[in-house]
């Protein structure tokens, strides 16, 4: 049996910050981590470029730590500021319900509803029900607006693809409440070279023993985490485990979580999302766009395409398997997504678009260490029930990860922010976090 001062579950950002502040601060700490790599669900594969399949995004630069330790780190980042779903503020070619690009002024208009509607969504959420789902709210709000059925539901498509690209869940299965804690300032970057050279760069210096597969945490007394490569005592620890895993029983821990813990995490689950990378020969879409986006029933599955290009340095589109998309296409061989996305595509562009010449997809829902995406919040959940999640427990244990911060939840900031408050409650202190990236 190994003795530590803190035993961290998790190599993600999570863990790599709470374990970095704490060793910073003089503490023994080793982190087990499952997997044969640090980042967990911010993983880029570098085997032909750079590609992220997880994380991809800063949804917002302005105040954001992992802006700041990106900075620091010397990673390279390419402004793309359309992963928050945006409407319009960048260019967007939106194509409507007969597959012909909309005039700008049509865009505009289609633009300013959307506004509208997003207006009064705050007032509707307030007032919304307990158990009231994002599609009661987003109706009211609709409703309100007094419009036509065919302008009403251009926008409500709109909103049930924000739900899915946004939490990867359908608008009916997510709590009212589910985006009304999504907020970006500044502009949103991606990185040509990686989002995963920032978990790299985190646990330099640190004890990260991988292939370590946590099966038991026991914190009677101080505690004990089982692995099938021994045991690891310590007087604390984070556990940064995924809300999917924490739900699967492939974990015990013991004594189980306090009702303040539990009843949290039963109101959270686990998503549906999958990425969908098209690499072609050359690019027939519309040059100078972020977005291409198309309306109507034709969309249900695959409406928005990414330009990343730029990123990639080569003619690429991202798309997403989104909620139901994601569960659908589950079974899938990549040959029959192909032709179901380029299906669509080629409804936009005609001949012009051309067959892949490579496609990577993503398979988090099979990810025994994952489960998912990321979390989002079933009916009859509040945004507390992230902090809740988050409850020191016995002195001992305390969960971090993207699941457990309220202000902007299923991000890489939030996975940060909750390391870094797990490793000041331990500490007993404050502790800045520019101490992440400190030379």
């Amino acid at each position: 049996m190994e003795r530590v001062d803190t035993v961290v579950v998790g190599a993600g950002v999570a863990g790599l910050t709470a374990a970095r502040l704490l060793q910073d601060a003089g503490r023994t700490v080793v982190v087990l981590e499952a997997r044969d790599r640090v980042g967990g669900r911010v993983h880029t594969d570098r085997t032909d470029g750079a590609t992220d399949l997880g994380a991809s995004w800063i949804h917002g630069v302005d105040g954001s730590p992992v802006a700041a330790a990106a900075a620091a780190f010397g990673m390279r980042t390419v402004e793309f500021t359309v992963g928050g779903y945006q409407v319009d503020g960048r260019p967007i070619a939106n194509y409507g319900v007969d597959g012909r690009r909309l005039p700008d002024e049509a865009a505009r208009a289609f633009a300013a509803d959307v506004h509208a509607v997003d207006a009064v969504l705050p007032e509707v959420i307030a007032a919304s029900a307990p158990e009231a789902s994002y599609r009661e709210a987003t109706e009211e709000a609709l409703a309100r607006q007094g419009w036509d059925a065919d302008r009403t539901q251009r926008v409500r498509e709109y909103l049930e693809h924000r739900a899915e690209e946004q939490y990867g869940a359908w608008i009916e299965d997510l709590a009212a409440h589910g985006l009304d804690d999504d907020q970006i300032d500044g502009d949103e970057v991606v990185f040509p070279d990686g989002y995963g050279a920032l978990p790299e760069r985190l646990a330099q210096g640190l004890d990260v023993r991988l292939g370590h597969v946590v099966t038991a945490v026991d914190w009677t007394d101080g505690v004990l985490v089982h692995t099938g490569r021994g045991v690891f005592a310590g007087d604390t620890a984070v556990v940064t485990l995924p809300v999917g895993v924490l739900h699967s029983g492939a974990v015990d821990i013991v004594p189980p979580l306090p009702s303040a813990n539990a009843d949290a995490l039963g109101r959270l689950r686990m998503n549906a999302f999958e990425k969908v990378f098209l690499r072609f020969p050359e690019r027939f879409w519309d040059e100078g766009v972020y977005a291409i986006r198309q309306q109507g029933p034709e969309g249900r599955w695959w409406h928005s395409w990414y330009d990343h290009t730029a990123a990639h340095g080569r003619p690429t589109l991202l798309t997403f398997a989104a909620g139901p998309a994601a569960t659908a296409t589950r079974d899938w061989a990549d040959e029959q997504v192909v032709a179901s996305v380029m299906a669509q595509l080629r409804r936009l562009y005609g001949d012009r678009a051309v067959e892949p010449v490579a496609v990577h997809r993503t398979a988090w829902q099979d990810d025994p260490f994952a489960h998912g995406s990321y979390a989002y919040m079933t009916l009859g959940s509040t945004t507390a029930d992230h902090d809740d999640l988050a409850t020191p427990i016995g002195g001992v244990l305390h969960l971090a990860g993207e699941a457990t911060w309220t202000d902007d939840p299923a991000t890489v900031p939030a996975a940060m922010l909750s390391g870094h408050r797990a490793a000041e409650r331990i500490l007993g202190a404050a502790v800045p976090i520019e101490r992440l990236w400190a030379d």
